[in-house]
């Protein structure tokens, strides 16, 4: 079962703890303020009181023994840059730590953080993305041109087969799943229908998905 630290019981942290806890790990959350966490106590393994930009108390969490740290204190950019520095000197292997900026993510990195989430930046394009756009529902971005995207079939391809499209050669653009007016999905095979009522999760460059949309 893979371990997590969590740093910071605010917002983001909450929600993360939230959902994290719908997986099969282990979950600790920690932080100064002990009113933020008794309404964490059903998602979470243990919780801890205690001010993480104390040398003393980072020490005593046992830090080295998590598979993964991460540190979710937005509001504080001091605070983080303490604490993912402490982390990294008492043995944390894996820090994830939550940045507003791209300054700030450089800091992070230079102080030992080794992943940096932008939760506002990349919900605020998801947001824009999708209310731009009719075609497209969500997406989840890869790399700087790469993404995951739920769209609707373009018009031109309905009643026609994923083979008689031939998606991947013409386009270049990988169908992943299909998903269904219920929600379910499932692996389209290649002579696969496409109609006005399913939506499409493909895979791709942003250009060429954008072409489709």
């Amino acid at each position: 079962m893979k371990s997590f630290i969590v740093i910071g019981a605010g917002k983001f942290g909450h929600y993360f703890c939230k959902f994290l806890s719908r997986e099969d790990v282990e979950i600790m959350i920690v932080d100064g303020d002990e009113e933020k966490l008794s309404d964490m106590l059903s998602y979470v393994s243990s919780a801890k009181v205690g001010d993480c930009t104390r040398r003393d108390v980072v020490k005593g969490l046992g830090v080295e023994d998590f598979d993964e740290a991460v540190v979710c204190v937005p509001e504080s950019f001091q605070n983080s840059l303490q604490i993912v520095d402490l982390l990294k000197e008492f043995g944390a292997k894996n820090v994830t730590a939550v940045a507003s900026t791209e300054i700030q993510a450089k800091f992070l990195l230079k102080n030992g953080a080794d992943h940096i989430i932008f939760p506002d930046r990349d919900m605020s394009e998801r947001l824009a993305v999708a209310i731009a756009n009719d075609s497209i529902f969500d997406f989840l971005k890869l790399s700087e041109d790469h993404a995951i995207y739920e769209i609707i079939p373009p018009k031109r391809w309905i009643t026609q087969s994923i083979l008689a499209v031939d998606v991947r050669r013409r386009h270049n653009v990988n169908i992943i799943a299909v998903k269904t007016p219920e929600g379910r999905l499932f692996l389209p095979g290649p002579d696969y229908v496409f109609n006005g009522e399913d939506h499409l999760i493909v895979f791709g460059k942003d250009k060429d998905i954008e072409k489709l949309t």
